[in-house]
């Protein structure tokens, strides 16, 4: 197995090592965040060496893989395996993404896999997402109309009423980029971050919705919005291809327009 250097003054320490099996032929080695705060002091790396002939070319592959065949005790979130449900939302190799999207051949060296940062952790490579999902549910993601729905035929929208919803309903709430925003890191108990913020805009552009101003009035505060400072990485870490930041702006912009 490669050497990797753990940071320096890291409370992680290193774990178990596992080999590759006798015979392997294309190996890779995997350096996997593992701690139980129930029963673990700190956290530590776990090693792995598997054989890639042995599973399939994602990263979510091989975590299932190990899994299975080498630590049953190893943890994780996965549902759809087509990148669509984020449950595998996890960091490799220094970058937030989905596991199931991430082929071990874009990795270089030994493939570091760690939990989504600055989240508490349930286990091993499992965050606690009570939080974001309170903030979710904080910003009413429904549609609201005082407007009775019509009795025969679903609400209707012109089609460029329709295309100002193109970049946000796709987001699949996996929280990449919420966690790669260091102004959520220090200020997540009052910051919404560009996930939330995001689905908020959804519903402030939807021409259905009828509570525009009411959404506008929950946002304003100024930690709620304003703590966004459009460094981007919400949208470079995005796995959609999304852009957060964006939609945080005209939020913005929306407010200056409405006084």
């Amino acid at each position: 197995m490669a050497e990797f250097t753990l940071p320096r003054n890291s409370k992680v320490r290193r774990g178990k090592t596992h080999p590759a099996p006798k015979g392997a032929k294309r190996s890779k080695d995997f350096a996997v965040y593992r701690w139980s705060p129930d029963t673990d002091e700190n956290p530590r790396l776990d090693e792995y060496t598997i054989d890639l002939d042995q599973c399939g070319p994602m990263v979510l592959d091989a975590l299932i893989h190990i899994k299975d065949d080498v630590d049953s005790t190893l943890t994780f979130r996965r549902s759809c395996r087509e990148g669509i449900c984020g449950s595998c939302a996890m960091n490799i190799d220094g970058t937030n993404t989905l596991a199931c999207l991430k082929p071990i051949d874009e990795v270089k060296g030994t493939v570091k896999v760690y939990p989504l940062p600055h989240m508490p952790v349930v286990k091993d490579l499992v965050p606690d997402l009570t939080h974001v999902y309170a903030q979710y549910t904080s910003i009413q993601p429904w549609l609201q109309s005082q407007t009775g729905a019509p009795p025969d035929r679903e609400r209707l929208q012109a089609p460029d009423e329709r295309k100002k919803l193109d970049g946000l309903y796709e987001c699949i709430l996996c929280f990449c980029c919420s966690t790669s925003c260091p102004s959520y890191w220090w200020s997540g108990d009052r910051y919404l971050g560009p996930a939330i913020l995001l689905q908020a805009y959804r519903w402030l552009v939807d021409s259905r919705d009828e509570m525009t101003g009411e959404r506008l009035d929950a946002l304003e505060d100024p930690f709620r919005l304003y703590r966004c400072h459009t460094i981007m990485n919400c949208a470079k870490t995005c796995p959609k291809g999304l852009n957060p930041g964006k939609a945080i702006a005209e939020i913005k912009k929306m407010m200056v327009a409405r006084v």
